[in-house]
């Protein structure tokens, strides 16, 4: 029951059947709290506590991390939204 509890999430959010409006997010959080979050809209990562400010900063000057986070919106969000939306949409 004592002890830290930390966690990446990462999510692919849309409303649009084309995936025109697929926004990419990866949050990390520590404790519950979110710490820093990328956001393919935003295009950085942004800090939301101290420490998150310090891991935002060393993420975005890392520009291969930085493009392939860029990236997870087509790589990650849309392929995987073309391959698993049809099979829910046709149950609806």
């Amino acid at each position: 029951a004592d002890g830290y509890y930390q966690y990446q999430m990462d999510e692919c959010v849309y409303s649009t059947s084309d995936y025109s409006d697929m926004v990419y997010l990866r949050s990390l959080s520590f404790n519950k709290d979110v710490d820093v979050q990328f956001n393919s809209t935003v295009g950085k990562f942004v800090g939301y506590t101290e420490e998150g400010v310090k891991y935002a900063e060393n993420f975005d000057k890392n520009q291969a991390y930085l493009q392939l986070s860029k990236a997870a919106v087509d790589t990650f969000c849309r392929h995987n939204a073309q391959l698993w939306d049809p099979s829910v949409r046709d149950k609806a």
